[in-house]
């Protein structure tokens, strides 16, 4: 049986030869009912529910606000000088949240600015997750980390899965944040550590989010070295529910390239019915 997990297409990185809004549409055709995207702040969140509605998807997930994202800024939470934006940040992600029904916000730690050491830059990253998960419990909302590999982003402060799950335990325990969780995305996991099937045996209790991209190239499953077809099997078998994110970007990069690129959900005994390839 091929039920417990779905398919939710990252309208950032998947047709993007269109705009925005009419990425919904076309991600509906493919036969996505879920969708995800990394900033939804350019556009009025009424407008985005609308849309969403008008398809009958569901938006799993988004990042929350993560400084200037066109002059490099990955992520704010290690900054010490900039709690204040953090938190205005994490109210605004909230808020688009409850308005489009979104269940879980993703926050990603960012590269600590110069002069500040590791030391500084975890106790305020600390600080933050314990902040936010706070004020996201107090709407039902779960609050997610993800490792980004430090070789595709030089210097990103939480790079390895390993680490933050550490860092997911601690704050658990010391704080009680049973909404605190890891977002684990396979391409960044396969470029730093590896050894997918069994940390997510071993992680599942902790992972609330999924996405997938192959390596080399972060294009389509079947495109480099990942087993997919393996490691789809492999979360049925150990009893994932969640959503896997497709977070990469196609090979073809021309108008269609996503389309002419979802050949890989067959060719993995994936594809879901009524979908347009």
């Amino acid at each position: 049986m091929r039920s417990m997990f779905a398919f939710s297409a990252n309208l950032s990185t998947l047709f993007t030869d269109l705009p925005f809004p009419e990425r919904f549409a076309a991600a509906k055709a493919c036969g996505f009912d879920a969708v995800e995207c990394q900033f939804p702040y350019a556009h009025p969140a009424d407008e985005l529910a609308a849309l969403l509605r008008a398809q009958g998807q569901t938006l799993v997930l988004h990042n929350l606000p993560a400084g200037d994202w066109a002059a490099g800024e990955r992520g704010i939470a290690c900054h010490p000088g900039r709690v204040g934006e953090f938190l205005s940040g994490v109210e605004q992600a909230i808020a688009y949240a409850t308005t489009l029904g979104v269940p879980r916000l993703n926050c990603l730690a960012g590269i600590p600015p110069e002069g500040v050491d590791a030391r500084e830059a975890m106790v305020t990253l600390r600080a933050n997750l314990r902040t936010a998960a706070r004020m996201l419990a107090g709407h039902g909302l779960q609050l997610l980390v993800e490792p980004i590999n430090s070789l595709d982003i030089p210097g990103f402060f939480v790079d390895r899965p390993a680490q933050a799950i550490a860092l997911i335990q601690e704050l658990r325990q010391t704080h009680g944040l049973d909404n605190l969780f890891l977002q684990y995305d396979l391409y960044h996991a396969q470029r730093m550590e590896g050894e997918l099937a069994g940390h997510l045996q071993r992680w599942l209790p902790l992972i609330a989010h999924i996405q997938i991209a192959d390596n080399p190239g972060r294009a389509e499953p079947g495109t480099g070295e990942i087993r997919y077809a393996f490691l789809f099997d492999w979360l049925e078998r150990i009893g994932y529910q969640g959503h896997v994110g497709c977070e990469y970007f196609p090979a073809d990069p021309g108008p269609g390239g996503t389309q002419a690129g979802l050949g890989w959900r067959a060719a993995h005994g994936r594809l879901p019915s009524g979908a347009k390839m």
